[in-house]
């Protein structure tokens, strides 16, 4: 809300808008066939590694498909295979950051670190033994991604007109209700002055790691998975004798701390090979 409270606001008129209009035409469906499938292809890898997957599979499927595309001039205006491939690659994501969790019992990703809580709360734990000694949950979490796809068709095609209509409202009024909806809701959990105080605090500090371009969401993992982590630590070193190097003969552990250092490796590389590529452009230009 800081972040949105300080940016300008743009006046941009809202007509009516009809469901039939918002159907991709066949012409799109035969243009979108291809993305959909590298998009899913791309982002189901980037779901079991650590890290922001949802956001870095949609940036490598926009970025591969502005390559294999005919047309890549089309792309920034609206081109359907920069809308295609980049959200099938977002939700291909989504349902890879689950296999880590249910599997081994690690998050991923933020969500499922919050998954990872709301199980432990229930005295579930997650990891290879779950699907023998707690099915239903197992089961359930599956069904419950088929009923979610199909209620969110039920509940935002009627209400598209709704949510449109909410743009409407003067950005101002819209910023102080949802404000005044997150003060109400952080007090009465426990009723206490301390969490709206925290709450605050924990505001600021997420104010100033958007404007430092840190990703806020890094916090959820470890306060989650945190105490975990440790624990589990201490009782392989103490498994070891205190060996450190025993994490580096074991292949699970080994495989683990490989993922993890790619991915802190992943980023920079990417962002240097961008910034040649870049600097490669501007030279063929000249």
């Amino acid at each position: 809300m800081l972040i949105a409270a300080e940016e300008k606001e743009s006046v941009s008129k809202i007509s009516s808008v009809r469901l039939r209009e918002l159907l991709p035409t066949r012409q799109e469906w035969q243009r979108s066939a291809g993305p959909i499938l590298r998009g899913t292809a791309v982002g189901f890898p980037f779901g079991l590694i650590p890290g922001p997957a949802a956001i870095l599979s949609t940036f490598a499927s926009y970025a591969l498909e502005k390559r294999v595309s005919k047309h890549p001039e089309e792309f920034g205006k609206g081109a359907i295979e920069g809308v295609a491939g980049p959200e099938s690659a977002n939700n291909a994501a989504a349902g890879g950051t689950l296999v880590p969790l249910l599997s081994l019992g690690v998050p991923f990703a933020p969500p499922t670190a919050l998954l990872l809580g709301a199980f432990i709360i229930h005295g579930v734990q997650p990891g290879p033994l779950l699907l023998r000694e707690h099915p239903q949950v197992f089961w359930g979490l599956v069904a419950s991604m088929y009923a979610g796809n199909v209620m969110l068709l039920i509940l935002n095609l009627p209400m598209i007109g709704l949510f449109v209509s909410i743009l409407r409202l003067p950005r101002d009024l819209l910023l102080a209700f949802i404000v005044l909806v997150s003060v109400v809701g952080v007090y009465s959990v426990n009723n206490s002055v301390f969490d709206l105080m925290v709450m605050l605090g924990m505001s600021l500090v997420g104010y100033g790691m958007r404007k430092f371009r840190l990703t806020p969401a890094t916090l959820v993992l470890p306060l989650v998975i945190g105490t975990l982590m440790e624990e589990s630590l201490i009782r392989t070193l103490m498994l070891a004798r205190g060996d450190l190097s025993y994490l580096l003969t074991r292949p699970i552990a080994l495989g683990l701390l490989g993922i993890g250092t790619a991915s802190l490796i992943a980023p920079v590389a990417w962002r240097r090979l961008g910034q040649r590529k870049t600097e490669k452009e501007v030279r063929a230009a000249r």
